[in-house]
């Protein structure tokens, strides 16, 4: 196996970066597919892969579903206000609702934007995501100070890490 340097891209590096760049093959086994582009073993690439994680060179290696595709029309990014020492405690509980498919913290932009807690919910038309919705709201209880539902209107283009060219 080649050494790796922390925080830095060598050739390789930039091979597997480039031969994943529109996602991962889907295959059985995506890892060879790509060693087999790139010259060198399923092991390695596994190991370079978690060696950019780590590094931070990469967040996360995951599935990027197309929710409409699969049936589900009626997304909707929940925005919640709640008290801000809760937060954690809160976005860690709806993050694993399984009908969310991501939370996070944002900040407040006060005073037009109270929200400081966003989750995206999924559902097959508004009604249903309006019933999860209310779902959410019971979990926090009076820690619900307000919050939103702002629909999907279209999908947005969802790419993976890209190398700048160097042109």
């Amino acid at each position: 196996m080649t050494e790796h340097q922390p925080n830095t891209l060598d050739e390789l590096d930039r091979k597997i970066i480039v031969a994943t760049q529109s996602g991962l093959p889907l295959v059985v086994e995506p890892y060879a597919v790509i060693a087999e582009q790139v010259g060198c073993s399923a092991e390695t690439v596994m190991q370079r892969f978690q060696h950019m994680l780590a590094d931070g060179i990469i967040r996360r290696i995951g599935a990027v579903p197309n929710h409409y595709t699969l049936g589900f029309k009626g997304n909707g990014m929940t925005v919640w206000d709640i008290p801000d020492d809760k937060i954690a405690h809160y976005g860690e509980l709806i993050g694993q609702l399984d009908f969310v498919s991501h939370a996070y913290q944002r900040p407040r932009h006060q005073p037009e934007w109270n929200y400081n807690l966003f989750a995206m919910v999924h559902g097959k038309d508004r009604l249903e995501v309006e019933q999860k919705v209310a779902k959410i709201a019971e979990l926090l209880g009076a820690d619900n100070r307000g919050h939103e539902i702002l629909y999907s209107s279209r999908i947005l283009k969802k790419t993976g890490l890209r190398l700048a060219s160097d042109k």
